[in-house]
């Protein structure tokens, strides 16, 4: 039997990552959203594109969560979206009502499944997701590492003229503004990044990261990222589906790595069949230690204000 995915919210970010599952022909996928029609136009929409595609799934929408039943991963991107001038902590309170909602259904119905979180604010929905399910912390994981070290990595390959293959980056914390680039870290084709960027330049693409969703939130006036919110999502769930123990930089809820104890924060994650399957500890400087200190004060603040500490 094909594994099953169910994506909660069929909006921008959950369509567009069921069109990625299915076309990477991942998983028989379940759109999932409160609308009446819009889960069940777009998922028909895009199961009449897999003959094109010679891809062999099977695409439902549906409001039931009995449809969702037995799902091996649910991604939950529900949620509002965040619109010009409005930070991702504005989210909180709406977001966070709608999470204790969806993860209750889920786990009524999926009670074995991985929870991969996407709704904003990330880390605090992340939390909040692990808290109501009551699962151990290897099954609910956060997409945000893999999204911002991928806009780190396209303004490294774009600043060197050179293939985005070639570039690997980390970036740990939160996701927000207080997100920590690592470039030493940071290579392309094993050359750390600090020997071929000025410290200068550096410091403005680390900018440019932390600011990466903003930055595509002013162009578009109306909505915010999905493209890569939705590919970074799909290539958690194409490690956890082919056991890959792929390293991802993911939100994780920590027990003492990195000095940090009780939240979720953004470090290096093994991904398998498990789900969380190990969490990488690498050493930071000081002043690396702080910021990532600093990052998971933040969101310490955010799950507070929702009870979810």
């Amino acid at each position: 039997m094909r594994k099953k995915v169910t994506i909660v919210g069929s909006g921008n970010v959950g369509a567009t990552a069921a069109h990625w599952i299915a076309a990477k022909e991942l998983a028989d996928v379940v759109l999932l959203d409160v609308v009446e029609g819009v889960p069940q136009g777009k998922a028909l929409d895009l199961l009449e594109a897999m003959p094109i595609e010679k891809r062999d799934c099977s695409i439902i929408g549906t409001n039931d969560y009995a449809d969702t039943a037995n799902s091996d991963i649910v991604v939950i991107t529900a949620g509002i979206a965040r619109k010009p001038g409005m930070s991702r902590d504005d989210l909180l309170n709406t977001n966070a009502g709608i999470m204790s909602t969806v993860v209750a259904q889920v786990v009524k119905h999926s009670p074995d499944t991985i929870i991969i979180v996407v709704s904003n604010p990330l880390d605090a929905m992340a939390q909040a997701a692990f808290k109501h399910s009551g699962f151990p912390r290897e099954r609910v994981i956060g997409m945000a590492g893999v999204l911002d070290s991928a806009r780190f990595r396209t303004f490294i390959a774009e600043e060197l003229q050179v293939s985005v293959e070639n570039v690997t980056a980390f970036v740990l914390g939160g996701h927000g503004d207080t997100m920590v680039p690592l470039s030493r870290y940071s290579t392309v084709a094993g050359i750390p990044i600090t020997e071929l960027i000025a410290p200068d330049r550096l410091k403005e693409l680390e900018t440019r990261t932390a600011n990466g969703g903003a930055e595509i939130v002013k162009y578009l006036k109306t909505g915010s990222a999905y493209y890569a919110p939705s590919a970074a999502a799909t290539e958690m769930v194409e490690a956890i589906l082919k056991d890959k123990k792929k390293i991802l930089p993911c939100a994780a809820y920590l027990q003492g790595e990195y000095g940090i104890t009780g939240l979720f924060v953004g470090v290096p994650c093994k991904l398998g069949a498990k789900g969380l399957e190990q969490i990488i500890q690498i050493k930071l400087t000081p002043e690396e230690q702080a910021a990532l200190q600093r990052s998971a004060d933040s969101v310490k603040e955010l799950c507070t204000v929702i009870n979810v500490a």
